[in-house]
C-alpha cells in the first residue's frame, strides 16, 4: 500500500477503487471477511498502513450509464492552497453519499475537480448543519489533521438557536454518549453512563424568553454530540428532526424556519504542512441571521 493511501479507511478505499460495485456488496465483503489486511480480516474502520498488503475477492463491477454525471456544485471558498481546501458548507447537504443519498459535498468536488489527485474529508458535518468544513488534498495533511483533531488541538466554534431560557450562564456538558441503531435501523444516539467521553463548552450569547443564542465549543467529536447534549440539557436545538421538539418545529417550519438552526462558524488549528496559524470564519446563513434578528436585540455577526 502506497503513501496516497495511508490512514485512509478500509471501506472508503474500496468503494473508491471498486466503481459499480453496490456498496451494501462492500460492506458484505468485509464484514464476511473476504477482504484481507496482511492475511488477516479488519473492519471497516481500519486504517490502512503505508506497507499494508490489501487482498480483495474477485467481484462483478456493474456498469455504469453513461448518462450518469453528478452535478456541478460550487460551494463558497473560504481557503485554499496545495494541502488543505475550506468550504462553507449550506445546510442540507450531506459531506458523503450513502444512506440513500447519492452524493455530498465530497463526491461533487472531486467531480468537479478532476484533476486534484486527492480530496478528503478531514472531519464531518452533519447534513443539516451549515458552516465551515476542511478538506484535505495531500495524505500527509490528512492524517496530521486527524491527529490534531484526536488530540484536541482544532477549535471548532458552534453557533445554535435553542428552545427555552439558558438557565446557568457558560457551562459544560459532559454528558457520556453512546452510539446505537434503532429499530428502524436509523443511527441514533443517547446518553448513557457507560457511552464515550464527550464535552461541549456552552457560552449564552443572548437569552430570551422562549429561545437563546449559544456559541458553542466542541471539546470531543463524537456523532450528534452537540444536538444530544443541548436536547437532554432541556435546550433542543430548534428544526433539529432527531432530538427536538417536534411540535415546536411543525409551528416554527410554518413560519418559515425549516432547518437545524446549528451553524459551525469558526475554526481554528495549525496549518497542517508548513506549521501557520490559521483562523478562519463563516457569516451566519441568511435564513438564520433573519430569524436570531427577530427573535434577540443583536445579529450573531455583531457579537
Amino acid at each position: 500500500m502506497g503513501e496516497e493511501s495511508e490512514a485512509q479507511r478500509i471501506d472508503n478505499f474500496l468503494l473508491r477503487r471498486l466503481k459499480g460495485v453496490p456498496k451494501s456488496h462492500v460492506y458484505r465483503v468485509l464484514r464476511s471477511g473476504e477482504v484481507r489486511v496482511n492475511s488477516g480480516r479488519v473492519k471497516p474502520a481500519y486504517r490502512l498502513k503505508a506497507g499494508d498488503r490489501v487482498r480483495v475477492p474477485p467481484v462483478r463491477v456493474a456498469k455504469q450509464p453513461a448518462s450518469r454525471v453528478l452535478p456541478s456544485v460550487a460551494f463558497p471558498v473560504v481557503f485554499e492552497d496545495e494541502a488543505i481546501l475550506v468550504i462553507d458548507k449550506p445546510s442540507g447537504t450531506a459531506v458523503h453519499g450513502g444512506s440513500g443519498i447519492s452524493h455530498g459535498v465530497i463526491e461533487s468536488l472531486r467531480a468537479a475537480r478532476p484533476g486534484t489527485k486527492l480530496l478528503e474529508l478531514a472531519h464531518r458535518l452533519d447534513r443539516d448543519t451549515s458552516g465551515l468544513l476542511v478538506i484535505a488534498k495531500k495524505r500527509s495533511a490528512l492524517i496530521e489533521l486527524h491527529r490534531m483533531l484526536r488530540e484536541g488541538e482544532v477549535e471548532k466554534y458552534y453557533l445554535a438557536v435553542v428552545k427555552g431560557r439558558w438557565q446557568g450562564g457558560r457551562r459544560d456538558l459532559k454528558d457520556s454518549l453512546h452510539k446505537y441503531v434503532s429499530a428502524r435501523g436509523e443511527r441514533r444516539v443517547s446518553v448513557h453512563g457507560q457511552g464515550r467521553t464527550a464535552v461541549t463548552k456552552v457560552r449564552p450569547l443572548q437569552v430570551g424568553a422562549e429561545f437563546s443564542l449559544l456559541e458553542l465549543r466542541l471539546m470531543t467529536g463524537r456523532t450528534h454530540q452537540i444536538r444530544v447534549h443541548l436536547a437532554h440539557a432541556g435546550h433542543p436545538l430548534l428544526g433539529d428532526d432527531k432530538y427536538g421538539d417536534f411540535e415546536l418545529n411543525r409551528a416554527l417550519a410554518r413560519q418559515g424556519v425549516k432547518r437545524l438552526l446549528l451553524h459551525a462558524r469558526r475554526l481554528a488549528f495549525t496549518h497542517p504542512v508548513n506549521g501557520k496559524a490559521m483562523r478562519f470564519e463563516a457569516p451566519c446563513p441568511v435564513d438564520m441571521r433573519r430569524f436570531t434578528e427577530a427573535n434577540f436585540a443583536l445579529s450573531p455577526d455583531r457579537l
